[in-house]
C-alpha cells in the first residue's frame, strides 16, 4: 500500500490525479523517490492508467469548453472605435495561446511520467503506442474536434484575414489594400499612426502559427478557413482586372501569388521565417504542394474570368489581343476547352442569334469571332465549334447574302471590305504548299485528336481559309453570293446612273481574285454596258444620227445585255403616248445605228427630272418614272378614281395605292373619300392637307426608290429550281414512287443544266407536299391518287 507520504508527492508529480491541469515545480528526487514506491508496490500500471483516466476527463471538460467559448457567435462584436479595430484578432491569438499553456500542463506531467517509466518496467501490454505523447496527442486532438462548434470559422477568419493585410502590405511588393484617403491612418492595421498595431499584430500571428503547429491543430483549426481566404484573395485580385483587356495580367498575377500568397504561407507553417532550412523537407514539400494547387486555382478562375466575359473581348479585338494570349496559357495549363466552347456559343447565341439584331450587326460578331478564335487557337477546332451555331441561324435569314456583299462592297471601314482589300496582296503560287512545309517547321504540331474532317483539310491544305472564305461557306456556294453581287451591282448602276463606275471596277477586280474570272465575267459586261450606254447616247442625240432635235424632253438611255444582267421585275406601266413617242423614235434611231439589235423598255427603271409650277411656282424634283406617270396624268386631269387611273396605267390598283403615297406626302395629291384622288390647287389648302396627312403617316417617304428593281437572287433560284417539276412530276409517274436520293440521282443524270443540293430538292418536294401535289409516306414521295 502507498504511504499518505507517497500520495502526497504524486499528487505534486502528477496534479492531473487531483482532477488540476497546473503544476508545480518537481525535482528529479522526488519523481526517483515515486519511483521506487511504485517499484516496491507493483502500483505502476494503476496509476499510469488512472493518469491518462484523468487527463481524458479533464480535456474533455474543461481544457476543450474553455477553448471553443472564445468562438461563440453571439459574442460577435463590431468595433466601435480605433483602439478595438483588430479586437477579435486578439481574441483568437487568447484562446490558442490559453490551449497552448494548457497543452503544456499535461505535456509536462507526461514527460515525467516517461522518466518513471525509465526507472520502473511497465509490463508491454499496457504501454500506450507508440508513445505516451503521441497518444496523448492523439486524445488532444480527438477530445478537440469532438466538440468543434458549427459556426466556429468566424473568428479564424477574421484573425487571417487582419494578418494577411498586414503582411501583404508590410512585407511583400504589393499596392494592395493603398486606396485608404487617411494619410495619418496606418493602411495595415487601420488605427491611427501613432498607434500602429502592425507589429504586435505580426508578432502575436507568428507566436499563435508556431503554438498550432506544436499542438498539431495548424490544418484541423485553421486549414479549411485558411484556403477558403485565399482563395478569396485570389478571386478578389482576379476582380481587380476585369473589363482591362487590352493589358496582360497573368504575369502580375503569378508574381503575387509567389510573393505575397506563398511567402505569407510560409511565415505560417515555417514558424514566422521566409527562411526554409534545407532539413524541413516536409515544410518544403508543403509549400510546393501549395504553389502547384493555388497556381491551378489562379489559372482557372482567371481563365473563367476572361470566359464570362468574352463577347467583349470578341466585340474589341484586337485591342483585347492581350487577354486572348492570357487565356491561351491558362488553357495550356488546366483543360476549360469544353466549358470555354459551351460558355461562347451560349453567349453568343443569347447576344446575337434573335430577331432583334440586324443582320449586318451579327455578320460582324461573326468576323470578329472568327479574327478571336483563330488567334486563340490556331488548329480552328474551337473555331468551327463555336461559330456553327451561327452559320446555321445566318442561313435561316433571308437578307444574309446580300448583308455579306454589301459588306464586301461598300465604302467605309467595314471588316469584309477590308478583308477583300487584302485581295491585292493575295497571289497564287504553284508552290505555296511545299514553300509552307519548308517554313516554320520546328513548330509543327499534330492536329488534336477532336479535330474534325474539315478542319483536318484545312490543315493539310498548307493554310486555313481566309475570313471571306469562311463567310462565303455559311450557305457553302460561291455562285449563290456572286449572283447577289451581281443583283446588288445592277441596282447600284441602275441608281447612280451619272456616277463614275471606277470603284465598282476595283472592287469587281478584287472579287475576281476571291470567286474567279468565270463567275464574274456577267458582272465585267454589265459595267461594259456602262460605257457603251455613254457612248450610244452621245451618237443617238448628235445631229448626225438622225434622232428628233426638236425634243420636247431631253432623254438618255441605259442599254443592257439582257443575257447577262440580272432578271428585271415582271411589272408594266403604261406611258403616257408623249413618252410613247420618244421611246419609238428613239429606238428606230438605234436600230439604225446597230443593225440587227432592237431596245426593249423597261418603263419603271430609271430617274426623271421633272419641274412643277403650282401657283406660278416652279419646284424641280427628282423622281421614279412610276411618280412622274401619275404626276402628269394628275396635270391632265385634276380628279382620278383608284381604279380608272389603274386601268389608264396598266397597274393594279395595290400597287397604284403606295405610288400615290409619295405625293400625298408632298401635300400635291389628296384622298377625298375612298379611293378617290383629287389635285391640290390651291397652294394653303395644299400646306393643311400636307400636315395633316403627315400627322396620320408620319413615317411615309418615297419608299418606291428603295424597291429593287431587280429580282433577288433566291428569287431567281426560286425559278431556276422550278424546271425540276416537271421532271420529278413525268418520274413519279412513271415509276409510282421514289426516295429522296433516288430523285436526286435520277435529276443530276436527266436534268443536269441546273445544278441542285440534296438539301435544296429536299426543300422543293417538302413544299409540294405542303401544298397537297405530292405524298410522302415511309420514306418515299408519290403524287397524290385521284
Amino acid at each position: 500500500m502507498l504511504t499518505e507520504n507517497t500520495f502526497c508527492r504524486l499528487y505534486k508529480v502528477f496534479p492531473v490525479l487531483q482532477n488540476k491541469i497546473r503544476i508545480v515545480p518537481a525535482t528529479d528526487h522526488n519523481i526517483s523517490q515515486i519511483a521506487t514506491e511504485l517499484a516496491q508496490t507493483q502500483l505502476l500500471p494503476v496509476i499510469y492508467e488512472t493518469i491518462f483516466i484523468k487527463i481524458d476527463r479533464l480535456l474533455r471538460h474543461e481544457t476543450v469548453p474553455r477553448f471553443w467559448a472564445h468562438f461563440d457567435a453571439s459574442r460577435k462584436e463590431s468595433p466601435t472605435n480605433g483602439q478595438e479595430t483588430n479586437r477579435n484578432f486578439f481574441r483568437f491569438q487568447e484562446a490558442v495561446q490559453k490551449l497552448y499553456g494548457d497543452f503544456g500542463q499535461y505535456y509536462l506531467q507526461l514527460k515525467r511520467l516517461e522518466k518513471i517509466r525509465q526507472l520502473v518496467p511497465l509490463p508491454e501490454h499496457l504501454a500506450k503506442k507508440p508513445t505516451d505523447i503521441s497518444e496523448f496527442i492523439r486524445m488532444f486532438r480527438c477530445a478537440l474536434l469532438a466538440q468543434l462548434p458549427i459556426d466556429f470559422n468566424w473568428l479564424v477568419y477574421e484573425f487571417y484575414s487582419v494578418a494577411f493585410k498586414v503582411f501583404a502590405l508590410n512585407h511583400a511588393e504589393s499596392d494592395e489594400y493603398m486606396d485608404v484617403p487617411d494619410s495619418f491612418q496606418c493602411s495595415a492595421c487601420g488605427l491611427e499612426s501613432e498607434h500602429c498595431q502592425c507589429q504586435n499584430l505580426a508578432s502575436a500571428f507568428t507566436s499563435t502559427n508556431r503554438q498550432l503547429a506544436i499542438m498539431g491543430l495548424l490544418d484541423k483549426i485553421a486549414g479549411f478557413t485558411l484556403t477558403m481566404l485565399i482563395h478569396e484573395r485570389i478571386d478578389a485580385k482576379i476582380g481587380e482586372t476585369k473589363d482591362s483587356f487590352s493589358v496582360s495580367h497573368i504575369e502580375s498575377l503569378e508574381r503575387w501569388l509567389n510573393t505575397v500568397v506563398l511567402q505569407w504561407l510560409t511565415r505560417i507553417y515555417n514558424r514566422g521565417s521566409l527562411t526554409i532550412e534545407p532539413s524541413d523537407r516536409k515544410i518544403e514539400e508543403a509549400i510546393e504542394n501549395f504553389q502547384t494547387k493555388l497556381g491551378f486555382y489562379l489559372c482557372e478562375n482567371y481563365a473563367n474570368a476572361i470566359i464570362d466575359q468574352f463577347f467583349g473581348i470578341i466585340i474589341d479585338f484586337p485591342m483585347s489581343q492581350a487577354a486572348i494570349d492570357d487565356l491561351k496559357i491558362c488553357l495550356e495549363k488546366i483543360d476549360l476547352k469544353g466549358h470555354f466552347s459551351k460558355t461562347v456559343k451560349q453567349t453568343l447565341e443569347t447576344k446575337l442569334l434573335h430577331p432583334g439584331v440586324d443582320t449586318p450587326d451579327i455578320l460582324t460578331g461573326y468576323v470578329a469571332a472568327i479574327k478571336t478564335l483563330r488567334h486563340l487557337d490556331q488548329t480552328g477546332v474551337l473555331l468551327q465549334t463555336i461559330t456553327e451555331p451561327i452559320k446555321e441561324y445566318l442561313r435561316s435569314r433571308p437578307d444574309t447574302v446580300r448583308c455579306v456583299v454589301t459588306g464586301l462592297t461598300e465604302e467605309g471601314c467595314s471588316d469584309l471590305s477590308e478583308e477583300l482589300a487584302k485581295s491585292e496582296h493575295l497571289k497564287v503560287k504553284d508552290n505555296v504548299n511545299e514553300k509552307l512545309e519548308l517554313t516554320d517547321w520546328e513548330n509543327w504540331n499534330p492536329d488534336p485528336i477532336n479535330a474534325d474532317a474539315v478542319v483536318a483539310k484545312e490543315s493539310q491544305s498548307g493554310r486555313p481559309s481566309d475570313i471571306i472564305s469562311m463567310v462565303v461557306d455559311i450557305y457553302g456556294s460561291k455562285e449563290l453570293f456572286v449572283n447577289e453581287y451581281r443583283n446588288l451591282l445592277a441596282e447600284r448602276l441602275l441608281s447612280q446612273l451619272d456616277s463614275n463606275p471606277d470603284k465598282e471596277f476595283r472592287n469587281l477586280e478584287l472579287l475576281k481574285l476571291r470567286f474567279g474570272e468565270t463567275l464574274l465575267h456577267s458582272c465585267e459586261v454589265m459595267l461594259k454596258d456602262i460605257d457603251d450606254s455613254k457612248r450610244i447616247n452621245s451618237h443617238i442625240l448628235s445631229e448626225e444620227s438622225g434622232f428628233v432635235q426638236d425634243r420636247p424632253f431631253e432623254i438618255s438611255a441605259l442599254i443592257v445585255s439582257s443575257q447577262f444582267w440580272p432578271t428585271f421585275k415582271k411589272e408594266t406601266m403604261e406611258l403616257p403616248e408623249t413618252i410613247k413617242h420618244m421611246f419609238d423614235q428613239y429606238t428606230k434611231t438605234f436600230e439604225s445605228y446597230k443593225g440587227n439589235r432592237t431596245l426593249h423598255w423597261t418603263p419603271l427603271n430609271g430617274k426623271v427630272v421633272i419641274e412643277l409650277e403650282l401657283d406660278g411656282k416652279i419646284t424641280e424634283m427628282q423622281v421614279t418614272p412610276a411618280q412622274a406617270t401619275i404626276a402628269i396624268h394628275f396635270s391632265e386631269q385634276r380628279e382620278w378614281e383608284l381604279e380608272k387611273l389603274g386601268h389608264k396605267m396598266n397597274m393594279p390598283p395595290s400597287i397604284l395605292r403606295k405610288r400615290l403615297i409619295f405625293w400625298q406626302s408632298q401635300g400635291l395629291i389628296r384622298e377625298t373619300r375612298e379611293n378617290f384622288f383629287v389635285l391640290n390647287d390651291n397652294v394653303s389648302k395644299r400646306d393643311s392637307a400636307a400636315d395633316q396627312h403627315v400627322l396620320q403617316a408620319p413615317d411615309v417617304c418615297d419608299d418606291e426608290e428603295a424597291e429593287s428593281a431587280m429580282e433577288s437572287a433566291s428569287d431567281q433560284r426560286e425559278e431556276e429550281l422550278q424546271v425540276f417539276w416537271s421532271y420529278i412530276e413525268a418520274m413519279l409517274t412513271n415509276l409510282d414512287s421514289l426516295p429522296l436520293d433516288r430523285i436526286h440521282q435520277m435529276l443530276k443524270m436527266f436534268a443536269s443544266q441546273v445544278d441542285v443540293s440534296q438539301e435544296e430538292l429536299k426543300g422543293i418536294l417538302q413544299r409540294k407536299v405542303r401544298e397537297h401535289k405530292l405524298v410522302y409516306a415511309g420514306g418515299v414521295y408519290q403524287l397524290p391518287k385521284a
